[in-house]
C-alpha cells in the first residue's frame, strides 16, 4: 500500500516541474512586458534582470504553502487518502489548464487557477464522503471554506474597475507633463517623477516583495508603522539621486524606472507565486511523512497536520528557482503570452489578433458619444491644449529593414511599472485578494487608453481582446474548479490505475499541444505583415503574389474535391469539416486584403503598378475563395436538410468537371511555386475547353429536368454548383491573365 503513495509522490514532483514551466509561461507576461513593449533595453538584458529578480525571489521566499495559508478546506476532517487524492486532481488540472491558456497566448493567474482547483477536488471528495456518511449536503460546510470562492471573485473585479481606472488617470497626467516629445524635458522634471516611480517601486519591493520571507523578519521593526516616513525620504532620496545620475551620467531616467520595475515585479512574482507551483507537492511530501511510520491506515489517519504552516526547503526552493529562470529563456509559449499584452496595449496600429464582438462595438459606440458630449462641455482652448501634449513627432526610422519600432514608449512602460507596484503595495497591505496578472494587465489597459492608443482604427478590437481576457480570468475559475473536481472523482474511483491512466493522458496532451503550437509558430512566421515602412522591390511584390496563388490555388484544388467526393456520398460530417477549412481560408485571404494598406506604405513611390498590381490579384483571391465558400455552404446545406441525392448523372458530371479542374489547378499550383511563368500562356489558351465542359453540364441538367429529374432543389444545387465554378474559372483566368500581362510588361521595361 505504501508503494501506491510512493509512486503518487514521484509523480507530483514530475507534475509539479511541468506545472512550474507551464506557469511561469504564464506568469511571465507580468514582469516583462513593459520592458519588451517599449525596447527600453535588449531584450537578452530584460531577461539577465528578470532572471537575477526570479532568483532572489525564489531564494528568499517563505514557501508558506497555499494549501494552509489561503484555507481553502478543513484537512483534518479529510484522511491521508483522500488528501493524496486532492492533490494529485490538483496538480493534474493546473498542467493542462495552464497549458491550455499559454498555447492561446492569453494570460490568466496562477494563484486563481490552484485556489479554484483546490476548492473543486476538496468539494468532490467531500460530497463523496457526505453520501458515504449518510450527511445531508449541508453539511458541505464543515469541509469547505467557501468564503475563499467569494474573496477571489471580488478581487477580480476589484483588479479590473481599480486598476483600469488608476491606470487610465496616471497614464493622462503623466502625458501632459512629458508628451511623445519626452527626450526635451527638463531634467527636474525627470528626477521628480523618477524619484515618485522608484520610491513607489522599491516600497514596493519591501512590502510585496520580501514581507512573510525570513529576511524581512530582520527589518520588520524598520518598516511596519513608519509608512508615511519611508515613502517622504524614499521620495527625497531617489529624486536628489535621479537628479544626479541625469547631470552627471546623463542617465536616461525611464531606462532606470522600467528596469528596477521589472526586477522588483519579477522578485515579488517569484516570491509569492513560487508556491502556486510546488505548494501542493510539497504538502503531500509532509503529509506522507506524518502518516508514513504511524501504523495506521491511510483511510482513517487524519490530515490535522496540514493545518500548521508549512515550510519548504531552501534546496527546493533554488532548484525551482533555476527552473524558472530557465523557462523564462527559452518558452516559446511565453512569447505567445506576452505578445497577446503588448499587442493590446500597442500605440500604432497592425494586425488585430482579436476579432469584434457585439459588447465590445457597443462600448466602443457608446465611448464615442460619451466624447461628443465632453468635447461640448469643455472649452475649445483646453481641448486644443490637451490635444497638442498628444501631437506625436516624426521620427525618422533606421536603414536596418529588421528594425520594430516600440510597441509603446518609455513614458508608458514606467507608468504600467509603478501604478502596478503602488496598487499591489496597497492591495496587500489591506489585505485583498489581488492577483498580480489582474492588476498589471488592467494597468497596461488602462494606460493604453489614456494614451490614445486605442483609435478609430483598432478600439473595436482591442476592447473585444480585453472582454476576451477578462472572461478568460472567470473561465479559469470555473474550468478549474469543475476540471479537479471531475478528475478527484476518477482517481477516488480507481486509485492508482485511475493515476496511472491519467498521467499518460495528460503527457499525450502536453506532446500534442506542443506539436501544434510549433506548427502554429511555423505558420505564423510565414505570414508576413507588413506593419511598417520598408522598401519592397517589384520582385518582392510578384514573389509575394506568387506564394498567396500557390497557396490558394492547393487548398481550393483540395477543397473542391472534397465538397464533390462528400456531396455525392451525402457526408454531411465531411461537408461540415471542410466548411470549416473553407472559411478558413476566405479569413486568411481577407486578413491579406486587410493588410494591403501596409502594404502599400512599404512601397516606394515609383511602385504605383505594383501596388495595384497587388491589389488586383488580392481581388481575384478573394473572388475565388468566395466561390468555393458559396459551393461548400449551399452543399453542407443541402444535405444538412435532408434534401434527396444528386442524380447519378449529375455526380458523374460534377466528377468530370473535377478532374479537368484538379489538372489545371495542380499545373497552376505547380508553375507558382516554383516560380516558372512561361507556361501561362498554354494554360490561358487551354481555358476555354474546361469552360466549355460546364456549359455542357449546365444543358445537360436542363435536358434532365424535361425528361427525369424531379426534385427542384436538387435542380437549384446543381446549377448553383455550376455557375459558381464558372465564376471561380473566370476569377482564376482572369488573375493569370493579370499576372501574364504584368510580367510581359515588367519584361519590356527592362
Amino acid at each position: 500500500m505504501e508503494n501506491i503513495y510512493i509512486l503518487m509522490l514521484v509523480a507530483l514532483t514530475v507534475l509539479a516541474i511541468i506545472d512550474l514551466v507551464v506557469g511561469v509561461s504564464n506568469d511571465a507576461v507580468n514582469f516583462l512586458n513593459s520592458a519588451i513593449g517599449s525596447k527600453a533595453i535588449p531584450v537578452k538584458s530584460i531577461l539577465i534582470i528578470a532572471s537575477v529578480g526570479v532568483a532572489l525571489g525564489a531564494i528568499t521566499s517563505s514557501g508558506m504553502m497555499e494549501v494552509a495559508r489561503k484555507g481553502i478546506f478543513y484537512p483534518n476532517e479529510f484522511y491521508f487518502n483522500e488528501i493524496m487524492f486532492i492533490f494529485m486532481a490538483v496538480m493534474i488540472a493546473d498542467v493542462l489548464l495552464l497549458d491550455v491558456f499559454n498555447s492561446l497566448g492569453m494570460p490568466t493567474s496562477t494563484t486563481v487557477s490552484i485556489v479554484f482547483e483546490l476548492m473543486g477536488a476538496a468539494v468532490a471528495i467531500s460530497l463523496i464522503k457526505i453520501s458515504n456518511n449518510g450527511e445531508s449536503i449541508a453539511e458541505l460546510g464543515k469541509y469547505i471554506n467557501s468564503s475563499t470562492a467569494l474573496k477571489i471573485i471580488f478581487g477580480i473585479l476589484l483588479s479590473v474597475l481599480v486598476a483600469f481606472t488608476i491606470g487610465a488617470i496616471v497614464q493622462f497626467l503623466s502625458r501632459l507633463l512629458y508628451t511623445f516629445d519626452f527626450q526635451k524635458r527638463k531634467s527636474y522634471v525627470n528626477a521628480i517623477f523618477g524619484g515618485f516611480a522608484i520610491t513607489a517601486i522599491t516600497y514596493f519591493i519591501f512590502v510585496k516583495g520580501m514581507k512573510g520571507t525570513d529576511f524581512y523578519g530582520d527589518v520588520k521593526h524598520l518598516i511596519e508603522g513608519r509608512t508615511y516616513e519611508i515613502i517622504f525620504y524614499g521620495f527625497v532620496f531617489w529624486t536628489i539621486l535621479s537628479q544626479l545620475l541625469i547631470m552627471i551620467f546623463k542617465l536616461n531616467i525611464l531606462k532606470f524606472i522600467v528596469i528596477i520595475g521589472t526586477f522588483s515585479l519579477a522578485m515579488a512574482f517569484a516570491g509569492n507565486d513560487l508556491v502556486n507551483f510546488i505548494g501542493v507537492p510539497m504538502a503531500a511530501l509532509n503529509s506522507y511523512q506524518a502518516w508514513s511510520g504511524s501504523g495506521i491506515a491511510p483511510t482513517e489517519f487524519s490530515m490535522g497536520v496540514l493545518k500548521g504552516d508549512v515550510q519548504a526547503q531552501p534546496v527546493l526552493l533554488f532548484i525551482a528557482g533555476l527552473i524558472m529562470v530557465v523557462t523564462i529563456w527559452f518558452s516559446k509559449k511565453a512569447k505567445d503570452v506576452i505578445e497577446t499584452g503588448v499587442n493590446l496595449s500597442r500605440q500604432g496600429e497592425g494586425h488585430e489578433k482579436f476579432h469584434p464582438n457585439p459588447a465590445s462595438r457597443v462600448v466602443v459606440r457608446g465611448a464615442i458619444l460619451f466624447n461628443k458630449g465632453i468635447t461640448k462641455i469643455i472649452p475649445n482652448p483646453v481641448i486644443n491644449w490637451v490635444d497638442s501634449k498628444f501631437q506625436k513627432p516624426v521620427i525618422k526610422l533606421p536603414k536596418d529593414k529588421s528594425y520594430e519600432l516600440p510597441a509603446f514608449d518609455l513614458v508608458r512602460a514606467s507608468v504600467n511599472l509603478f501604478v502596478a507596484g503602488i496598487l499591489i503595495s496597497i492591495g496587500t497591505s489591506l489585505k485583498l485578494p489581488l492577483s498580480t496578472t489582474y492588476v498589471t494587465f488592467m494597468v497596461a489597459m488602462g494606460t493604453s487608453l489614456a494614451d490614445r492608443a486605442w483609435g478609430r482604427e483598432s478600439a473595436v478590437y482591442r476592447v473585444a481582446g480585453v472582454f476576451n481576457v477578462i472572461g478568460g480570468w472567470f473561465l479559469t475559475a470555473f474550468s478549474a474548479f469543475t476540471l479537479a473536481a471531475i478528475l478527484a472523482y476518477v482517481i477516488y474511483l480507481g486509485e492508482i490505475v485511475s493515476v496511472a491512466i491519467l498521467l499518460i493522458i495528460v503527457a499525450f496532451l502536453l506532446i500534442r499541444s506542443k506539436i501544434n503550437h510549433a506548427k502554429r509558430a511555423q505558420r505564423k512566421k510565414e505570414k508576413r505583415y507588413m506593419e511598417r515602412a520598408e522598401q519592397i522591390t517589384i520582385n518582392e511584390v510578384i514573389n509575394e503574389s506568387s506564394a498567396h496563388i500557390s497557396e490558394v490555388v492547393k487548398r481550393v484544388n483540395k477543397l473542391f474535391t472534397n465538397v464533390v467526393s462528400d456531396l455525392s456520398t451525402h457526408d454531411l460530417n465531411k461537408l461540415s469539416k471542410t466548411g470549416k477549412h473553407v472559411k478558413k481560408l476566405n479569413n486568411e485571404v481577407n486578413e491579406l486584403r486587410e493588410e494591403v494598406f501596409y502594404f502599400i506604405k512599404s512601397l516606394d513611390d515609383t511602385s504605383v503598378k505594383a501596388s495595384r498590381f497587388y491589389i488586383l490579384i488580392l481581388g481575384y483571391l478573394q473572388d475565388i475563395t468566395q466561390s468555393i465558400e458559396y459551393i461548400s455552404t449551399t452543399s453542407y446545406k443541402h444535405v444538412n436538410n435532408n434534401h434527396k441525392q444528386l442524380k447519378a448523372s449529375s455526380v458523374k458530371d460534377l466528377k468530370a468537371i473535377n478532374k479537368s479542374l484538379n489538372v489545371l489547378l495542380s499545373k497552376i499550383e505547380t508553375d507558382f511555386t516554383a516560380k516558372d511563368f512561361d507556361n501561362l500562356s498554354t494554360i490561358l489558351d487551354a481555358k476555354q475547353e474546361i469552360f466549355d465542359n460546364v456549359s455542357e453540364s449546365i444543358d445537360k441538367q436542363i435536358s434532365r429536368i424535361r425528361t427525369e429529374e424531379s426534385s427542384p432543389k436538387n435542380s437549384s444545387l446543381y446549377f448553383g454548383i455550376l455557375l459558381e465554378t464558372k465564376d471561380l474559372l473566370y476569377a482564376l483566368m482572369s488573375l493569370l491573365q493579370l499576372f501574364h500581362d504584368f510580367q510581359i510588361q515588367e519584361k519590356a521595361n527592362k
